[in-house]
C-alpha cells in the first residue's frame, strides 16, 4: 500500500490535497481488489508513485493535482469497461511519456514492452488550437494503428476522453464545444463501436449538454418532473409480466430504465414532436439467469410470455440473438402496448448478453471460445488494418471515411449462394461488390437485389441478396466516390483513378518533353521542378496531367531564362490566389478574447451567415474561418457544427452577438394546424398587424382537414423569434410550430 511519504509535495503543500490523492488512489486498489494477483499490488503501486512523480507540478484546468485525473481514467477502465491490471498500469501512465520527463524506454525498463507499447498507443491526440486538421486525423489514425496491434489502447483512450468529459466544465467555451463535437463525431461512435453502451450515452449526453445547453436543461427537468408517474407506470406494466415468468419457473430480474437525454432529443427533432409526445422515454430490460446453451431458447420464451400479455409491433422486433451486431451485442428487442395505450420497447437478454452489453469489447474477450473465434471484433480490425496499411489516403478523408465504413451500425447482406456480408448502414450495391473482392468491384456495371436489376448506386439493406453484374470494359469515374460508403470501396476507386490519372499523364510528358526541346531546354528533373513550383503543382504527377489535359498551354515557358539546358522561372513566381486565413478585424492581441459580430455593413469584419443552420442574434455560434469567405457563422447544433469543429478545431473563432435592433435577419418557421376559415388571415394579422414582423414570403398547403405553412420572415433576435412562436402557438387549432433548424429555409 502506498503511504502519505511516497506523495510527492506539491507547491501548495497541502496536507488536505495529499489526503484526497490517497483516498483517490485506495479506491481504485478497491475496485481491483477481486483481480490481484500476488505482486500485481507492487506494480501498480510503481506506477502509481512515477505518474505523481512525473505529475507534481501539474494542475488541471480546474485547479486540483493533476495526478487525479490518470487514477480517475484508472478506475473508469476497472470499474466500466472492466478492464484488468496492466491496462491500470497504462492507465495511470498514459500522460507520462507526452506531457512530462519520462520517455518511453523508461516505462519499458519497468513495466516491460506490452506495457510500453500500448502507453505509445495512449500518447494522446494534441488539442492545441492551432493544430492543423489533417495533424489532428493522423494522431487518430496512429491509435487506430495501435488498436489494431492492442485493442486496450482505443479503451483506455475512450476511459480517458470519458472523464474528460466529466471535468469539461473548467474548460473554455471554445474548446468545451470543440472537444465536444469530437466526442459526438468520433468518440461516441467508436464507444458504441466497441459495444460500450454505457459509455456512448454518457458521451453523447455530455456533448448535448455543452452544445445544446438550453434543449439538454429543458429535457433533464421534464424527466425529473416525470420520473414519479414513469415509476408507477413500470410497476404497473412488469407486474404481471413477474408472475408470468414465476409460473414459467424463469429465473430473471424485470427492471425499467430512462432513456437518455441525446437519444430522447433525437427522436423528438426525427419524428418532430414534443417531449409530452415521445411515447418510450424509458426501456423495460429483462436479464436472464441462463446457461449458455439454453440461452437463446429461454429468451424466446420470455419473448413468447410477453407478447401473451401485451400486442407486440410486429416491425419492431429486433433479433440479435440469431444474427449479433458486429460489436457482439446480443438481444432480443420488441415494442409492445402496454397499459393507458402507450408503446413500451422491451429487451430481453440472457446475464453474459448483459456482460457482453456493458462492457463492451473487454467481456468479449472474457467470454472468447477457443474453437469459435476468428471474432467479429477481429474481422473489424482486420479490415481497418487493410484500410490504414493504404498510406495515400488523404487524412480528413480518412477520417470522415473511418467514421461512415466502421463506426456505423452494420446491415447483413447475402450473396447468391447464401453467405453473410456485413456492411455499414447506407451502403449501395457497388460497395457489395468491392466488399466480395476489388477486382469484381472495379468492374461492376449494374446488380440484382432480391433477383430485380438495380443501378450500382443503389442502396441496400439488411436481408437484401446481391447477385453482382460486370463487364471487362468497365472503368471506375470519379463519381463513384460519392455513392459508396466503405473504405475498401473508396480507397479501391482512388487507386483506380490514379492509375487512369498515370495513363493520361504519360500523354502529358511526351508533350512537355516536346516543349522544353523546342526552347533548347533539357527533360530534366530540375525543369520539372521549376515548373511543377511555377504552376504551385503538389506533384510532376499533376503536372504531366493538366498538361495532358490542356488545362496547362505552357506559353509561359516562353518568359523562361534558358541557360544551356536548364530553365529558370522568371520572378516572381507566378501567384495563384492566396489561401489566406486572416480576417481584418480579428487581430486581438488577447487570445482568447471574444469576436464580436456587429452585423453592421460597417464591420471591419468580412463574415457570412452560414445558409445550413441560419443564425439569428441570440442563437448559441461560433465562427469559422472560410478560405476566401472571411468568416462564417454557424449555430452549435448546426447539423455540420460537430464534423467542422471536431475536424477543423483550428479554425473556430470565438464569436457573440452584439446587442443590436436595427439590423433584421431572415429565418423560417413551420405551422402546422386545422384548416380553418380565415386561418392565414389570423396569421398573417398576428405577425404583421400585431408584432409589426416583416414576412419575406409564405406557402400554405392545406390538405384533408390539416394545413401546413411555410413562412420566411425577418426578425432582430431570437428573443422576438421566440415571442412570435409563443404567440402563433396560443391561437386556437394551432398544433405545432417550429424554427426550421436542420435544414435550408425553403426558397
Amino acid at each position: 500500500m502506498a503511504t502519505l511519504a511516497h506523495i510527492p509535495k506539491y507547491n501548495l503543500n497541502d496536507e488536505e490535497e495529499k489526503k484526497l490523492i490517497l483516498r483517490e488512489y485506495r479506491s481504485l486498489l478497491k475496485v481491483l481488489k477481486s483481480k490481484l494477483k500476488p505482486g500485481d499490488k507492487n506494480l501498480i503501486r510503481i506506477a502509481f508513485e512515477m505518474a505523481a512523480e512525473a505529475h507534481k507540478t501539474m494542475r488541471r484546468k480546474s485547479g486540483e493535482p493533476y495526478i487525479l485525473h490518470p487514477i480517475a481514467v484508472a478506475k473508469i477502465c476497472v470499474d466500466e469497461i472492466g478492464l484488468g491490471i496492466r491496462s491500470t498500469i497504462c492507465a495511470l501512465l498514459h500522460d507520462t511519456v507526452e506531457d512530462t520527463d519520462i520517455s518511453l524506454e523508461d516505462v519499458e525498463r519497468e513495466f516491460g514492452n506490452e506495457i510500453a507499447r500500448i502507453v505509445d498507443g495512449l500518447t494522446k491526440i494534441s488539442n492545441v488550437i492551432d493544430v492543423n486538421a489533417s495533424q489532428q486525423a493522423e494522431n487518430f489514425k496512429k491509435i487506430l494503428l495501435t488498436l489494431t496491434d492492442d485493442p486496450r489502447v482505443i479503451l483506455i483512450k475512450l476511459a480517458d476522453r470519458l472523464h474528460n468529459m466529466r471535468t469539461l466544465d473548467s474548460m473554455k467555451r471554445d474548446k468545451q464545444l470543440q472537444i465536444s463535437s469530437e466526442t459526438v463525431y468520433v468518440y461516441a461512435p467508436l464507444a458504441h463501436r466497441m459495444g460500450l453502451y454505457n459509455i456512448k450515452t454518457e458521451m453523447e449526453d455530455l456533448a448535448m449538454k455543452y452544445m445544446e445547453p438550453d434543449v439538454y436543461k429543458d429535457i433533464a427537468r421534464k424527466l425529473a418532473e416525470t420520473k414519479k408517474e414513469r415509476s408507477k407506470y413500470i410497476n404497473e406494466f412488469i407486474r404481471p409480466l413477474k408472475e408470468k415468468m414465476d409460473k414459467a419457473s424463469l429465473n430473471a430480474e424485470i427492471y425499467g430504465r430512462p432513456k437518455s437525454i441525446h437519444s430522447i432529443w433525437n427522436k423528438m427533432k426525427k419524428k418532430g414532436v414534443e417531449f409530452e409526445e415521445v411515447y418510450d422515454l424509458f426501456a423495460i430490460r429483462i436479464l436472464i439467469d441462463s446457461p449458455p446453451e439454453k440461452e437463446k431458447e429461454d429468451c424466446w420464451k420470455v419473448y413468447s410470455l410477453i407478447t401473451d400479455e401485451y400486442n407486440p409491433s410486429p416491425e419492431r422486433l429486433r433479433d440479435w440473438l440469431s444474427n449479433p451486431k458486429a460489436n457482439g451485442y446480443e438481444a432480443l428487442h420488441t415494442t409492445v402496448m402496454g397499459p393507458q395505450g402507450k408503446w413500451v420497447e422491451v429487451q430481453i437478454r440472457s446475464k453474459r448478453m448483459n456482460e457482453i452489453a456493458e462492457k463492451g469489447l473487454a467481456a468479449h474477450w472474457k467470454y472468447k471460445e477457443e474453437k469459435d473465434d476468428e471474432s467479429r471484433f477481429d474481422k473489424w480490425f482486420h479490415q481497418i488494418r487493410e484500410v490504414i496499411s493504404n498510406q495515400e489516403t488523404d487524412s480528413i478523408d480518412f477520417l470522415q471515411d473511418f467514421k461512415t465504413s466502421f463506426l456505423a451500425e452494420e446491415i447483413y447482406i447475402y450473396t447468391p449462394k447464401g453467405d453473410i456480408k456485413m456492411l455499414p448502414v447506407g451502403s449501395t450495391a457497388l460497395d457489395f461488390a468491392f466488399a466480395i473482392h476489388s477486382a469484381i468491384g472495379v468492374k461492376t456495371i449494374g446488380a440484382k437485389v432480391n433477383h430485380k436489376l438495380v443501378p450500382i448506386s443503389h442502396k441496400l439493406h439488411s436481408g437484401d441478396q446481391v447477385e453482382i453484374i460486370t463487364s471487362s470494359k468497365q472503368k471506375p469515374s470519379e463519381d463513384w466516390l460519392g455513392f459508396v460508403v466503405t473504405s475498401k470501396a473508396k480507397g479501391r476507386i482512388r487507386d483506380a483513378l490514379k492509375e487512369e490519372k498515370r495513363k493520361v499523364a504519360d500523354e502529358g510528358k511526351y508533350t512537355l518533353q516536346r516543349k522544353l526541346e523546342g526552347v533548347g531546354a533539357a527533360f530534366t528533373q530540375h525543369n520539372i521542378d521549376e515548373l511543377v513550383h511555377w504552376y504551385k503543382l503538389p506533384s510532376n504527377l499533376d503536372l504531366f496531367y493538366q498538361v495532358a489535359v490542356k488545362n496547362i498551354d505552357l506559353k509561359e515557358l516562353k518568359d523562361f531564362k534558358v541557360t544551356g539546358d536548364r530553365i529558370e522561372a522568371p520572378k516572381p513566381v507566378k501567384q495563384l490566389p492566396e489561401k489566406s486565413e486572416y480576417i481584418p478585424g480579428i487581430t486581438s492581441g488577447k487570445k482568447d478574447a471574444e469576436l464580436v459580430i456587429f452585423g453592421e455593413s460597417s464591420d471591419r469584419i468580412v463574415y457570412n451567415l452560414a445558409n445550413c443552420c441560419k443564425p439569428i442574434p441570440g442563437d448559441d455560434v461560433f465562427g469559422f474561418v472560410t478560405t476566401g469567405k472571411g468568416l462564417t457563422i454557424h449555430r452549435t447544433n448546426c447539423p455540420n457544427a460537430a464534423k467542422l469543429l471536431a475536424n477543423y478545431g483550428h479554425r473556430v473563432v470565438k464569436t457573440k452577438w452584439a446587442k443590436n435592433k436595427e439590423i433584421s435577419f431572415l429565418t423560417g418557421i413551420k405551422i402546422v394546424g386545422m384548416d380553418d376559415v380565415g386561418v392565414v388571415n389570423k396569421i398573417t394579422n398576428l405577425i404583421s398587424g400585431e408584432l409589426k414582423i416583416n414576412i419575406a414570403a409564405l406557402t400554405i398547403e392545406a390538405k384533408e382537414g390539416l394545413f401546413e405553412g411555410n413562412i420566411r420572415l425577418y426578425v432582430h433576435d431570437k428573443e422576438e423569434l421566440d415571442k412570435l412562436v409563443q404567440s402563433l402557438l396560443n391561437l386556437p387549432g394551432i398544433e405545432s410550430v417550429k424554427r426550421y433548424d436542420m435544414e435550408d429555409i425553403p426558397s
